[in-house]
């Protein structure tokens, strides 16, 4: 075999084996965006932290108790039915 024939075969294996790989690593990365990632700020925020307004609470705006307010537009948020409860007997509001 001539070694004119030995570098061809060996560029098309490299060829083949950088295809292979570049194949490879785009599926990982797409499987990595369908499944959410690892990367930190790729990741979206689903989520908002409120205020409580009785305790002074961080709490997640979905796990929150919601409460219309007349005096203010929208709602206000609280940790749990307690502090709701407080709020309204302190203001004197009716629900």
């Amino acid at each position: 075999m001539s070694p004119i024939k030995i570098v061809v075969i060996a560029i098309l294996i490299y060829m083949g084996y950088r295809l292979f790989v570049s194949d490879w690593n785009k599926k990982k990365n797409n499987e990595e965006e369908i499944s959410g990632g690892s990367d930190a700020a790729n990741e979206k925020v689903e989520d908002v932290l409120v205020e409580d307004p009785v305790c002074h609470k961080l709490v997640p705006k979905k796990q929150a108790i919601r409460y219309k307010y007349k005096g203010k537009q929208g709602f206000l948020y609280f940790c749990s039915e307690e502090c709701c409860n407080q709020f309204v007997s302190q203001t004197g509001e009716q629900e």
